[in-house]
């Protein structure tokens, strides 16, 4: 089963640069248009990405753990008493899946994950309904993204729906680690590392896939909270060509030294904005994108016609494919639209934002993502004034976002009955 795309590959070095010289691809000669779904030759490989649940072993611990009080849940701080792992090598594909007790790992100090920083994630929860039963919402769109983001820095794709069946596995194992409150979850992590012991640069020949699920609790536990967001345009989050759409721990180390000189200056978050030209007017804007780490939308009203919509950044490959996003749009066109509203996905730029703003047709701005599901705002610093996003005074929240995390909300924990997005343990 081994390909020779990863155990024949040679590492590059400046020699093998010097000795090796290809002919210059087609696609190099006569360019076209960016591609922005880039991934390796064998990302596709079938016996490669399979994965055998039935080989699943489960070793429980000896040593349980106590379940913390819903007050006193922090986002990412305790942890259940399993773990699901699957190891990966280019020989052999992967290997049996395992739940174990939760622990440490162990790693070489030369892994490529250490180095080279190949690594992928994704985030996630499982929800407990009115009657008990553990949901997950939409997990085949988690697994869909993780593969396209694996594929994107050489690490193996892998059977979305057989991870799907091993989740479901792990949930009804730490079943009671889920609170049962409305507003909690077990907040799921599936992460993928390269573990080759090499300090030269290639595709991974051996990978660790694993799991580990913390239970937290609302993102707002005393009420909406609006923020304020800083237009920052001396950081760029993404780029054409790069790896915005996905979803590396690389693209997050990067944002955190902004985030702190935005709040040194009074500010929640960032608003990353990018610069380019605008190919209707010819002239340079700065371009709305994403707020933090989560998508943002905007809800305008149109100038001549006064037709309000919700306008979200397109999936340009620097906008992160985010589920709650799409379950946004989704339920925007079902349900706002037979109601006068425009639901778009377009590039907009900051100069419309504030024109809106100045003229009262900017109705509200919110965030999406899921710990928050989503997240109002107040206002935009941007060049020296404060641009504010349409929010009354003595309210914290927008009709059309709270609107939203309530149907959303509503389907998460089994409220809406039969609704394809919940998934049944």
């Amino acid at each position: 089963m081994a390909t020779s795309l990863r155990t024949l590959l040679p590492r590059v070095t400046s020699r093998t640069l010097t000795r090796h010289r290809p002919a210059i691809p087609q696609c190099l000669l006569h360019p076209q248009r960016r591609a922005y779904a880039l991934q390796a030759p064998d990302a596709a490989d079938p016996k490669l990405k399979a994965i055998d649940v039935s080989l699943l072993t489960t070793t429980t611990t000896t040593t349980p753990k106590d379940t913390i009080p819903h007050n006193q849940l922090i986002f990412g701080r305790n942890f259940t008493d399993h773990m699901l792992s699957l190891e990966w090598t280019a020989s052999e594909g992967w290997l049996a899946p395992r739940i174990t007790p939760y622990q440490n790992l162990s790693l070489d100090p030369a892994t490529c994950v250490l180095h080279y920083a190949f690594e992928a994630f994704e985030g996630m929860k499982a929800y407990k309904d009115r009657n008990g039963d553990v949901r997950l919402f939409r997990p085949e769109m988690n697994m869909a993204r993780l593969n396209k983001s694996v594929a994107r820095i050489a690490l193996p794709t892998f059977d979305g729906a057989a991870m799907i069946q091993l989740i479901k596995h792990f949930c009804r194992l730490d079943e009671r680690f889920i609170p049962s409150a409305r507003g909690y979850s077990l907040y799921l992590r599936p992460n993928m590392i390269g573990t080759q012991r090499t300090l030269g640069v290639g595709p991974p020949g051996s990978a660790l896939l694993y799991l580990i699920a913390s239970p937290v609790g609302p993102y707002y536990p005393t009420g909406f909270k609006a923020i304020s967001l800083e237009a920052t345009t001396y950081a760029v989050r993404a780029w054409p060509g790069g790896v915005g759409a996905s979803k590396l721990g690389a693209n997050y180390a990067p944002c955190i030294v902004p985030q702190m000189q935005a709040a040194s200056r009074g500010f929640q978050q960032n608003l990353w904005l990018f610069e380019d030209v605008d190919e209707a007017s010819g002239k340079k804007e700065e371009w709305v994108t994403e707020v933090g780490t989560m998508n943002l939308f905007a809800c305008i009203r149109d100038k001549a016609s006064g037709q309000p919509e919700l306008v979200t950044a397109p999936l340009d490959g620097t906008i992160l494919e985010g589920v709650v996003r799409d379950s946004i749009l989704a339920l925007a066109r079902e349900r706002l639209v037979p109601e006068g509203w425009k639901v778009s996905e377009r590039r907009f730029h900051m100069r419309e934002v504030c024109e809106a703003a100045e003229e009262g047709r900017l109705m509200e701005v919110f965030g999406s993502g899921t710990a928050a599901v989503v997240s109002p705002v107040r206002s935009i610093g941007y060049r020296g004034k404060l641009v504010s996003c349409g929010l009354p005074d003595d309210r914290e929240v927008g009709e059309v976002t709270l609107k939203m995390k309530d149907w959303i909300e509503g389907i998460q924990y089994g409220e809406e009955e039969g609704h394809p997005w919940s998934w049944k343990v």
